[in-house]
C-alpha cells in the first residue's frame, strides 16, 4: 500500500497548491518512478507523447469544433426556437424548453459546458425578463447541461473508451435510455417547481410558426441522425463522425444558415484549438500516471483491499458511486477519467461487474460533480453567464441533484437499464 499511498498523497498534495492538474499527474508518475527506482527521462517523454498519438482521440477535437460551430454558427438557437415554439405556452414553459433542448443539444455536441453555455445565453435573459426564480432556472440549465456528456455523441465517454481500451460505439449506445431518463427526471422536478410558484405562462404557438420552426431546425436536427445513424450502421467510425458533425456544422453555419462569418470561423478554431490542447495535454499526462500505476501492481494491491465486497457486484458499485461522487466534487470529469477509471476498472471486472456498464455508470457519477459544489464546473459556467451568485445557483440546483441521485440509484439496483439496449443495438 506504501505505492499507492505515495502516489495519492503527491497528487493531492500538488493540486492542493494550485498546481495543474496535468502537471500534478506528471509529477506523481516521476514520484512513483522515484519510489521503484525506475526514473528514466526518455520513458517519461515516451508516455507522454503516446498520451495523446491515438486515432480514437482525433474524435476530441472534432467535436469540440462541432459543439463551437452549432453555438456560433446558429444552430443552437434553431433548436431552441423550435422547442419553445411546441412547450413554450405550459406554465414554466422556458423550463420545459431547456429540458428538451439539453436533449437534443446532447445528441449533438457530446460537451457539458457547451451545451450549458449555449442554453444559458439563449434562455436566461429570457426567463429574468419573465420573472422567473434567476437560482432555479440557473439550476435547471446547469443540471440539463450534464445530459450532454451521457447522450451519444459523448467526448467523456471518447476519453474513457480510449482509456481504458472499451468500445466507445457501444458505450454510446450506453447513454441513450439513459440520458432520456434524465430529461423525464429534470421534466417531474421543475413541473414541481413551476407549480410551487406559479410561474408565467407565453402565448401559444400558432401552428404555421410551428411548421416554420421545425423547418428552419431541420438542418440542426439533421445532424445527430447522421452522427448516430453512420456509426450503429458501420458507415463510419466514431472519430470518422466526429470529422462529419464539424464539417456539417461548418458547412450548415456557412452557407444555409448564414450565420457564420469569416473572422467567426477563425474565432471558433482558436477556441476549439485551446480546449483540446488542454484536453490532450491531460492525456498526454494521465498516461504517464497510468504506466507508473500499472507498474507499481495499484490495481492488484486495491483489489485486496475491496476482496470482502467484490463478490456482491451491487454493493461494490455502490461504493464506486459513493467513492466517485466525492471525487466529483472537489475534481473535474477529465481528470477523474484519466486518473481513476484505470485503477477501477480491473476491479469492477474482478467483482464480474458488465464493463460496457461499469463505464457508463463512472461517466454518468462523474457528471453529477459538474454540478456539485465547491467545484462544480458547469454550475460555475451558468452563474457566469447568468450572473447569479454561486450560492443561490446550490440551492436552486439542489431539486434536481435530487432527482438525478433518485435515477443513480435506480441505476445501481437495475443495471439492465443500462445493458439492455446495448445487447439489442451493440
Amino acid at each position: 500500500m506504501d505505492t499507492t499511498l505515495i502516489f495519492l498523497a503527491v497528487l493531492f498534495a500538488s493540486m492542493a497548491i494550485g498546481i495543474p492538474i496535468a502537471i500534478s499527474l506528471l509529477v506523481s508518475g516521476v514520484a512513483l518512478m522515484w519510489h521503484l527506482d525506475f526514473f528514466n527521462t526518455q520513458l517519461l517523454a515516451q508516455n507522454l507523447q503516446a498520451g495523446f498519438d491515438s486515432f480514437p482521440l482525433l474524435a476530441v477535437p472534432f467535436f469540440i469544433l462541432a459543439g463551437e460551430l452549432m453555438n456560433v454558427g446558429g444552430l443552437s438557437q434553431r433548436i431552441i426556437d423550435m422547442a419553445r415554439a411546441f412547450v413554450g405556452h405550459i406554465p414554466g414553459g422556458l423550463g420545459y424548453v431547456a429540458v428538451f433542448a439539453s436533449v437534443l443539444l446532447a445528441s449533438m455536441s457530446g460537451s457539458a459546458i457547451a451545451d450549458t453555455a449555449a442554453l444559458a445565453t439563449i434562455l436566461l435573459p429570457m426567463m429574468r425578463q419573465q420573472g422567473y426564480p434567476m437560482n432555479y432556472s440557473t439550476g435547471l440549465l446547469a443540471s440539463g447541461g450534464i445530459i450532454g456528456p451521457i447522450i451519444p455523441p459523448s467526448l467523456p465517454f471518447i476519453i474513457y473508451g480510449v482509456t481504458t481500451n472499451t468500445s466507445i460505439s457501444k458505450l454510446f449506445i450506453s447513454g441513450v435510455a439513459p440520458g432520456v431518463l434524465m430529461g423525464g427526471a429534470l421534466l417531474i422536478a421543475w413541473r414541481a417547481v413551476a407549480r410551487r410558484r406559479q410561474l408565467p405562462t407565453a402565448p401559444r404557438a400558432t401552428s404555421a410558426e410551428r411548421r416554420r420552426a421545425v423547418t428552419d431546425s431541420v438542418w440542426a436536427i439533421f445532424m445527430p441522425v447522421i452522427i448516430l445513424g453512420g456509426i450503429r450502421f458501420g458507415v463510419f467510425t466514431p472519430t470518422e463522425a466526429a470529422v462529419v458533425a464539424a464539417v456539417y456544422a461548418f458547412v450548415v453555419s456557412r452557407f444555409i444558415y448564414r450565420a457564420l462569418s469569416w473572422k467567426a470561423a477563425y474565432d471558433v478554431l482558436v477556441a476549439s484549438s485551446i480546449t483540446t490542447a488542454v484536453v490532450m495535454f491531460l492525456c498526454g499526462a494521465a498516461t504517464v500516471a497510468a504506466y507508473m500505476i500499472t507498474l507499481a501492481d495499484l490495481p492488484n494491491q486495491l483489489a485486496e483491499l475491496f476482496q470482502p465486497i467484490l463478490a456482491h457486484p451491487k454493493l461494490f458499485m455502490a461504493c464506486m458511486v459513493v467513492f466517485l461522487l466525492l471525487v466529483g466534487t472537489s475534481m473535474d470529469l477529465t481528470p477523474i477519467i484519466l486518473i481513476f477509471a484505470p485503477v477501477c476498472l480491473p476491479l469492477a471486472l474482478k467483482a464480474h461487474i458488465d464493463p460496457i456498464y461499469f463505464g457508463f455508470m463512472f461517466v454518468f457519477t462523474g457528471c453529477l460533480g459538474l454540478i456539485t459544489p465547491p467545484v462544480g464546473t458547469v454550475l460555475n459556467v451558468a452563474a457566469g453567464v447568468g450572473g447569479v451568485k454561486m450560492e443561490s445557483v446550490v440551492k436552486g440546483v439542489a431539486p434536481f441533484l435530487l432527482v438525478y441521485a433518485l435515477l443513480l440509484v435506480l441505476l445501481v439496483a437495475f443495471p439492465q437499464i443500462v445493458i439492455a439496449p446495448v445487447h439489442w443495438l451493440g
